[in-house]
């Protein structure tokens, strides 16, 4: 589970993202679930680290740069902007962004080495075979096809040179067994599945050197090597910690990881190599890594040929920040893939967002300040329908926290979404401006009351995923977010006896799908 039940910390990781590329949905999706994820565990009280970063070394900079006519580090110094700025952007509360360039990243990789080294998990020989620089992975024969890597199409390089070796084969039975022995080790479960197929075909042991370029972190006493990019990159996960630092205070208060959070495409590198590595290393394991799905584009592989790549800066720029976080975690199960079409987009953001909760919360507060006034008192139950609106309202923290610990987003979503539906029911049973008529001053307050209650206690719950927008309805409550915890303020009634609300203000306006060209 994506939960932590028993523990007051919670570290939480993306991975972190290769400067050879620049920022695409795909970053974009995982980080957004990374931040709900983190705002979710402080509503429940525990303290939150929150991990992302940037791949800064390996081959494929080095070419890249080359080509640009730049320094490798000016290149990783010029990308790296791009990716703050889209989490700037998105309303992403990281608590570290990691470089793998950064002098204390190179000291975490370094002692993990020397581990290594001293347990004999490291021996020296000669690597032969082929590799993938589009991915930095070595690609086994029986994937290659016309020198092509099968799985990818992308062409591969082949390589002999003098290599550092991990004995990644001696923790197969290990790795197996824990997988086994702990189910939530990988997941969604058909990942599981796929990892524990590719241990039953054998593994061979990893090269994680290389002497022919030169951009990364130098092998310890052998200046010859540098560190195969992937043990250097996974290792950000401790070094961010301050692992190898003269102060491991974070990485004893905050490792092992409860969760990495990670795109399909690496599940390989984080399921199997990673965990042997900490095998070795005498390190624990994190507790879950979690896999998400690919996004196309109406139906399409996205690519660059075909002109449909997402830019998830436009996406912003065009719905709205809130309204993309929301969309990406509440259309497809996460885990799986996913299409994005901007019909759907417009059609989440405009039923959902604009017309179910935007005009909850509006005509509510148009009411209140009609009718009654400013300051509204505390909901209660007079009628059946009452009952049956607090009776959802009860409901829903146990549902949603269920859904939100096993990474079920979308039908944490929906959980909130059946009360904001239900509240919109209650306006037209009630009937607030026949009251107002017929002078039942008493029975109004209530019914606004409790309507204002139900706003107040969907807001709560969908802040993580939609924090700005939820903060702004939370001002026009006159509520305060701040230090609020799922446990104790989403129950019903356990606001501050008088409320004063403000003049409202759309929070989510229509959208549009752009324009062509």
């Amino acid at each position: 589970m994506g939960d932590n039940p028993s523990g007051s910390t919670y570290y939480l990781t993306t991975p972190i993202y290769y400067v050879n590329d620049v920022p695409h949905i795909g970053h974009a999706y995982t980080t957004v679930a990374a931040d709900a994820v983190g705002r979710y565990q402080r509503l429940l009280g525990r303290e939150v680290y929150f991990l992302t970063g940037t791949d800064e070394h390996g081959l494929k900079v080095e070419r890249s740069a080359q080509r640009q006519g730049v320094e490798p580090q000016g290149l990783a110094d010029q990308v790296v902007q791009r990716y703050q700025a889209l989490w700037d952007k998105l309303e992403i509360a990281y608590d570290d962004f990691i470089r793998t360039t950064e002098a204390r990243h190179a000291a975490g990789v370094r002692k993990l080495w020397a581990l290594l080294r001293d347990s004999d998990a490291i021996y020296k020989g000669v690597y032969e075979g082929w590799y993938n620089v589009s991915d930095e992975a070595y690609v086994p024969d029986s994937q290659v096809v016309d020198g092509c890597d099968a799985e990818t199409g992308d062409p591969l390089e082949r390589v002999q040179e003098e290599s550092y070796f991990f004995r990644l084969s001696a923790y197969q039975d290990a790795l197996v067994a824990h997988i086994r022995d702990h189910p939530e080790f990988i997941q969604p479960d058909n990942f599981r599945n796929e990892i524990l197929s590719f241990l039953d075909q054998g593994l061979r042991d990893l090269s994680i050197s290389r002497t022919t370029f030169t951009w990364g972190v130098g092998v310890p006493e052998d200046p010859d090597h540098v560190i195969y990019v992937w043990i250097d990159a996974l290792t950000n996960y401790i070094s961010a910690l301050g692992y190898g630092s003269d102060d491991e205070d974070l990485f004893q208060r905050f490792w092992p990881a409860d969760l990495h959070l990670i795109g399909k495409d690496i599940l390989r590198f984080h399921a199997v190599y990673w965990p042997a590595l900490l095998m070795a290393a005498g390190l624990p394991l994190p507790r879950q890594i979690f896999a998400h799905g690919w996004w196309t584009k109406e139906g399409q592989k996205m690519s660059k040929s075909k002109g449909n790549v997402l830019d998830p800066f436009a996406l912003a720029d065009h719905y709205g920040a809130d309204q993309l976080r929301y969309f990406l975690l509440r259309e497809v199960p996460f885990g799986q893939d996913g299409d994005f079409s901007d019909a759907a987009m417009v059609r989440r953001a405009n039923e959902e967002l604009a017309n179910d909760l935007g005009n909850l919360l509006n005509r509510t507060l148009s009411m209140q300040r009609k009718y009654v006034g400013e300051a509204v008192g505390l909901p209660a139950v007079a009628t059946d329908a009452d009952a049956d609106l607090k009776a959802q309202l009860d409901a829903l923290p146990a549902a949603y926290e269920e859904h939100m610990a096993g990474l079920r987003f979308h039908r944490a979503l929906e959980a909130v979404f059946e009360v904001v539906r239900r509240g919109n029911t209650y306006v037209d049973e009630v009937a607030p401006w026949v009251l107002n008529k017929q002078g039942e001053t008493e029975r109004l307050k209530v019914a606004l009351a409790n309507l204002l209650e139900t706003v107040r206690i969907a807001a709560l719950h969908l802040w993580p995923v939609m924090p700005v927008a939820c903060e702004r309805m939370f001002e026009q409550m006159g509520y305060a977010l701040a230090g609020a915890q799922l446990d104790r303020d989403a129950a019903w009634g356990v606001r501050p006896a008088v409320l004063h609300t403000a003049q409202p203000k759309p929070v989510f306006q229509k959208v549009e799908e752009p324009e062509e060209g």
